[in-house]
């Protein structure tokens, strides 16, 4: 059965009550990959993947979220500052779709506006050259989505 693919605060219904979670940035290059702690309060950076095909892409994120024990998935959705949906939205929602049919992994969908805009920020507030930003930006991007919904799921009624 394919997995669930929800909004963040619905899925949190479908997730135990402890248990890591994975976060992505779904870039056209590259997918930053994060994870949280089993108790869910803190998102550290794992690795980007640098995208091949979908099956290689997948079965790599897959092989990650195994390794950390995940029990969720928390994808960032790139939706546009109106709240209106383009074609990079859509492309997400298509990648979690088929990435739901591989696994039964609960997808969380989070609204990721502006998350690479502010690591960006962060990353040359810190002096890092372009070189480095460009090698760094996914996987921080994805830290930044999932402390994002963490902090959420944390303030959610129990």
């Amino acid at each position: 059965m394919p997995a669930l693919i929800l909004p963040l605060t619905e899925a949190a219904l479908h997730l135990p009550p402890r248990g890591a979670l994975i976060g992505l940035d779904l870039g056209t290059k590259t997918v930053g990959v994060a994870v949280s702690d089993p108790d869910r309060r803190l998102a550290t950076g794992v690795e980007t993947v640098a995208r091949r095909a979908f099956t290689a892409d997948a079965g790599r994120i897959l092989a990650l979220a195994q390794e950390r024990r995940a029990v969720g998935i928390v994808l960032g959705l790139p939706i546009n500052m109106d709240g209106s949906e383009g074609p990079r939205a859509q492309s997400t929602r298509a990648f979690a779709r088929n990435l739901a049919r591989l696994t039964e992994l609960p997808i969380a969908l989070w609204d990721e506006r502006l998350s690479t805009a502010a690591v960006e920020r962060d990353l040359i507030a810190a002096d890092a050259s372009r070189k480095k930003r460009a090698a760094v930006i996914d996987q921080h991007a994805a830290i930044f989505i999932l402390q994002g919904a963490l902090d959420r799921l944390s303030n959610m009624p129990k």
